[in-house]
C-alpha cells in the first residue's frame, strides 16, 4: 500500500521548505529568504515512531494572483492538497495572521481534509509566545508552535498529524502492488487499454483527443499479480495547451508518472513515432521509471510478413535515447498480447528493483578495464578503484576513481553495456555517480 501523503502548504516565505527539510532529515528543498523559491512539488520520506509517510513541499499559495508562475505554483499546491491524507498549514508567528492566511484557511476547509495548524518561527524555548493565540482566529483548532530552523516542536507537530492517520493506512500487506502509469499523446488508446484490462468502462472513450482529464486509478488482480493502472490525460505540446482544465490534466499526468513503478508508453500504430512520443518517454526516463513501449491499434495496421520487424527497427532508431525499453505490439480493442504486456510489466519492475552485489560489480569492472583501457588525458590515466550499487529504482552505481574529469561519458556507456550484458537490466534506465577518492 502507498504511504500516506502529508502536504505542507502556506503562503510564500513562512518557512515551509525549512520545515520540510527538517522533517525528512535532509536538505532536499532549496531554502532562501526570497519568496517563491519553491515552485514545483517536492516529495520526501519522513519517519515517526516507526511509521513512514510521504511529505510534499509546495510553493507558496497566492490565492488571487494572476501571475503565470504564481498561478502554476497554486495549481501544484492544489494537486498536493487533493492527494494528501493530512494537510500541514504553515503560518508565520512574526507576521501574525494575514488576509492571505485567512483565504488559504478557507480554501483548505473546503477541501474536507484534516488540517494541522503549524505556527513557525517560534524560536524561543519555554512558554508559548502570547502572539500565537491570534491564530485561533483561523478556526482550525489548536496551533502547534514550531521552530523549523532549530527543530523545536516538530515532534508535537508529527504527533498531531499522526492522530489523523489510522493504523490501516500503514498496512504493508499490499506492497506487492505494481503501479503502472499508461502515458502517451492524446488519442493513442490509453483509456481503451485500461477498460480492456479491467473488464469495465472505467474511463470514457471517444475519438476526441483530450477526453480523459483526471488520472484515474484502476485496481486489477489476476494470475499475473496485483496492479494499479493509472490512466492519464494525453500529453500534448506545451504550446498547444490553452485550456485551463487541460493544464491541470497535464499536471496530473506528470504526477501519475511520479508515483508509478512502471510506465507504459502508448504509441498510435497508425500514426507511428512522433516528436511528442519522445517527450513523453523523456518524462518517464527523467524519473528513472521502468518503461515499456506499447504500439497500440496493431489490429488495424496494414501488414505483410516484415511489417513488425521493420516497425521495431524504426522505433529502436527513434527511441535510441532509451534502447533498454522493450517494444510490444498490442490492440486495446481486441485484447491482442495483453497477457504478454502483464508479463513484461512484472519483468521490467523486477529489473528496476534489481540489486547487484559489490563483489560481482567489481569482477565486471576488472574484466571491462582489462578489455578496454580507461581513457587518458595529457599523460594522466583514469583509475577506477571500485564500484558499488547505491540504490534501486533505477539501479544507481557509484564509481570511485582518481579523477572524475577523466571519466568520459563514452566510458560510462561502455561500463553500462558490460553490466547490462551480464545482468540484463532490460526495461530500466541505469545511472552512474562518479566520485573521486576522498569525496564525501
Amino acid at each position: 500500500m502507498a504511504k500516506p501523503i502529508i502536504a505542507v502548504v502556506g503562503r510564500p516565505n513562512v518557512g515551509k521548505s525549512t520545515l520540510f527539510n527538517k522533517l525528512i532529515g535532509q536538505r532536499l528543498s532549496i531554502v532562501d529568504d526570497t519568496p517563491g523559491v519553491t515552485r514545483d512539488r517536492i516529495y520526501g520520506d519522513a519517519e515517526w515512531l516507526d511509521r513512514k509517510v510521504m511529505l510534499v513541499d509546495t510553493g507558496g499559495i497566492e490565492p488571487k494572483s494572476d501571475d503565470i508562475i504564481l498561478s502554476g505554483m497554486r495549481a501544484q499546491a492544489q494537486l498536493a492538497i487533493e492527494t494528501a491524507s493530512v494537510i500541514i498549514f504553515v503560518c508565520d508567528l512574526k507576521t501574525g495572521v494575514t488576509a492571505t492566511d485567512m483565504e488559504i484557511a478557507s480554501m483548505l476547509q473546503k477541501s474536507g481534509k484534516p488540517i494541522v495548524l503549524c505556527v513557525n518561527k517560534c524560536d524561543r524555548v519555554g512558554e508559548m509566545p502570547p502572539e500565537i493565540y491570534e491564530f485561533y482566529n483561523l478556526g482550525l483548532g489548536d496551533p502547534v508552535a514550531v521552530s523549523s530552523v532549530h527543530g523545536h516542536g516538530t515532534g508535537d507537530l508529527l504527533d498531531a498529524v499522526f492522530e489523523y492517520l489510522p493504523e490501516t493506512l500503514f498496512d504493508d500487506t499490499d506492497e506487492d502492488v505494481i503501479n503502472v502509469a499508461v502515458i502517451g499523446k492524446p488519442n493513442a488508446g490509453k483509456s481503451s487499454l485500461v477498460n480492456k484490462i479491467s473488464g469495465e468502462e472505467r474511463a470514457i472513450v471517444s475519438d476526441i483527443a483530450g477526453t480523459t482529464r483526471d488520472a484515474i486509478d484502476t485496481a486489477v488482480e489476476n494470475k499475473f499479480g496485483k496492479f494499479n493502472f493509472i490512466d492519464t490525460a494525453g500529453l500534448r505540446r506545451q504550446s498547444r495547451i490553452d485550456d485551463k482544465i487541460e493544464k491541470y490534466s497535464v499536471l496530473r499526468a506528470k504526477m501519475a508518472i511520479e508515483r508509478s513503478d512502471v510506465c507504459v508508453i502508448m504509441i498510435d500504430g497508425r500514426d507511428g513515432f512522433t516528436e511528442q512520443d519522445s517527450k513523453v518517454a523523456g518524462l518517464a526516463l527523467e524519473q528513472g521509471k521502468a518503461c515499456i513501449i506499447a504500439v497500440n491499434k496493431w489490429d488495424i495496421v496494414e501488414k505483410d510478413g516484415n511489417t513488425m520487424d521493420s516497425y521495431r527497427k524504426s522505433l529502436m532508431k527513434d527511441f535510441s535515447f532509451m534502447p533498454f525499453a522493450p517494444i510490444i505490439f498490442i490492440s486495446a480493442k481486441t485484447g491482442q498480447r495483453i497477457d504478454r504486456l502483464f508479463e513484461l510489466i512484472k519483468y521490467v519492475r523486477t529489473q528496476n528493483t534489481m540489486r547487484i552485489s559489490t563483489g560481482k560489480l567489481n569482477d565486471i569492472l576488472a574484466d571491462a578495464t582489462a578489455r578496454v583501457q580507461p581513457p587518458t588525458d595529457k599523460g594522466k590515466r583514469l583509475k577506477i578503484y571500485y564500484m558499488t550499487q547505491a540504490s534501486t529504482c533505477p539501479p544507481t552505481f557509484v564509481c570511485f576513481c582518481n579523477n572524475a574529469e577523466l571519466f568520459h561519458f563514452s566510458y560510462q556507456r561502455y561500463l553500462e553495456n558490460q553490466i547490462r550484458s551480464t545482468f540484463g537490466l532490460e526495461g530500466t534506465p541505469v545511472r552512474f555517480v562518479i566520485r573521486e577518492r576522498g569525496d564525501k
